[in-house]
């Protein structure tokens, strides 16, 4: 039979009582997607209301549903991230505001 080898005991280096600040923040990246998603969805919702079988009257053009809806896309995904990038920001300030002193207690290890 092989043996085992006895693995070390972590070596003890430092130990300390610290205070810290614990703050809630919102996740950015995640408001900033549930805007486009929601922007995408009034885009489609916009599509189905504007008829896009008449002629523009600036163009004399007939677009598509697809036209349709990949123009009205281009600006609501841009003021869904928007308005989110706002509604975060809001939330920032206000949950800003509840941070709180902890005490932590850390501890250093080496193997």
């Amino acid at each position: 039979m092989v043996e085992q080898p006895v693995p070390e005991r972590p070596m003890y280096i430092r130990d300390g009582i610290e205070r810290a600040t614990v703050r809630r923040a919102p996740k950015y990246g995640v408001f900033l997607a549930a805007g486009a998603f929601l922007g995408i969805l009034v885009a489609l919702v916009l599509t189905v209301a504007i008829d896009g079988t008449d002629v523009s009257p600036y163009t004399q053009v007939v677009y598509s549903e697809l036209q349709v809806f990949a123009f009205t896309a281009l600006i609501c995904v841009v003021a869904g991230v928007a308005l989110a990038a706002i509604v975060a920001l809001v939330f920032e300030r206000v949950l800003g505001r509840r941070t709180r002193q902890v005490i932590v207690d850390h501890e250093q290890h080496e193997v």
